[in-house]
């Protein structure tokens, strides 16, 4: 795990309640490195329910997955800068242009309104998609091939990391090194439940095969005691 990062869980949110959205984060801020917030959330609230949320004095992981031609991502992303998160995505199958105009605008509106640049990740294949789905896509190959090969487009546009499921983890580092910061979805501990999640494995695997962070939600805000829930993964990493 990369040592900048001394708690590697981003908890998600996915609710249309911002009630239990606010209730969720007293529980659990002091026990995880930040909250991802989805289209559900945002759909629901928009900038102002973001704002509602920083108050809470949390790192935000905006989870949008911005997927446009590139002059509409930009606009979209330099829109979503005010509100300060920690993190955003864009899906990395926007290609070269997309990804690279991104970052050039996120460092230059940053520079210019002097806020803090945030961690742009890209998002490569959902963890809902296995090679049947892949398949039936009409793509050639398996999964694992076409992480690899948005793995490098991350690269190479200069994003910060990308979102890959832990399937992926260990050729991810091995093809591209330590560069790359890699964010997990999909993440259920022993004996939890898949619910959508295919392409899914335990927290303190998917640390040892090289996650930065992992984005977990369900099995712990789903839980019958959030908090023992958390901790009882948090202890298993």
């Amino acid at each position: 795990m990369n040592k900048v990062f001394p708690n590697p869980i981003m908890l998600a949110i996915d609710t249309s309640s911002l009630d239990d959205a606010k209730s969720l984060i007293v529980k659990l801020k002091d026990c995880v490195g930040g909250i991802k917030l989805g289209m559900e959330f945002f759909n629901s609230f928009g900038p102002s329910g973001i704002k509602v949320l920083k108050e809470f004095d949390i790192p935000i992981f905006l989870d949008l997955k911005f997927h446009d031609i590139p002059n509409t991502v930009a606009g979209a992303i330099k829109a979503s800068l005010n509100m300060e998160p920690y993190m955003m995505t864009v899906h990395l199958s926007g290609g070269y242009n997309m990804l690279h105009r991104t970052m050039e605008e996120v460092k230059e509106y940053c520079a210019k309104n002097s806020l803090k640049i945030p961690l742009i990740l890209g998002v490569s294949v959902l963890t809902s998609i296995d090679d049947n789905d892949f398949t039936s896509l009409g793509l050639i190959g398996k999964v694992e091939d076409q992480v690899i090969r948005l793995a490098k487009l991350a690269k190479d546009a200069g994003l910060d990391g990308m979102v890959c499921s832990a399937k992926e983890l260990k050729i991810v580092k091995k093809k591209m090194g330590q560069n790359l910061i890699l964010v997990t979805p999909g993440i259920r501990p022993a004996g939890g439940i898949m619910n959508d999640q295919k392409r899914i494995t335990t927290p303190s695997q998917a640390v040892s095969d090289g996650a930065d962070f992992l984005v977990i939600g369900r099995p712990i805000t789903e839980a019958i005691d959030p908090v023992q829930a958390l901790n009882n993964i948090s202890s298993e990493i």
